[in-house]
């Protein structure tokens, strides 16, 4: 059986889902005068947030909507960028993923936290069509803090997208 077809467990711990991810800032992430282009910053979160839905759900995602993010410091080139994702809520379908970004000069090892960005998956199935999740379970304080503020962002996005619905 292969993995796109097996049956994902019925509930996954945040843990299960988390990852890191480091890349080394060059020249070809950056403008002339040396900050890394915020696109490329974005394009590095979703990869992390997709990995981080991808072992939730077993299977592949897409991304459905990348809420907010606020570039806090600016990121220069030969400095050590570090995503970590997991997942933060669960629905039927969807995942949220909470990804953090730190900036690393890795001569000093000094450490800045530049941005959080919360993103949207959905998982698919063989045929492309939407599939249920495994029930995420929270074990910390700090998980479920933030499984109940996803559950908020993510009724605020479903009222969002009905009125986008009707205005459209």
């Amino acid at each position: 059986m292969t993995p796109s077809t097996a049956n994902p467990p019925e509930a996954k711990p945040v843990s299960a889902s988390r990852v890191i991810i480091s890349q080394l800032m060059q020249l070809e992430h950056a403008n002339l005068r040396g900050d890394v282009h915020g696109g490329w910053i974005m394009k590095l979160v979703d990869e992390a947030g997709a990995i981080s839905a991808m072992r939730h759900a077993q299977r592949r995602v897409v991304t459905v909507a990348i809420d907010q993010m606020r570039f806090r410091e600016p990121i220069r080139i030969g400095t050590l960028v570090r995503m970590k994702a997991e997942v933060t809520y669960v629905g039927r379908t969807s995942m949220e993923v909470r990804v953090n970004v730190a900036a690393e000069d890795p001569f000093t090892g000094t450490s800045t936290h530049t941005n959080i960005a919360y993103l949207v998956y959905v998982a698919l199935d063989e045929n492309d069509h939407p599939t249920r999740v495994p029930r995420l379970i929270t074990e910390t304080e700090t998980e479920k803090k933030r499984f109940e503020a996803g559950k908020a962002r993510q009724a605020y996005r479903l009222a969002q997208r009905e009125k986008e619905e009707e205005d459209f």
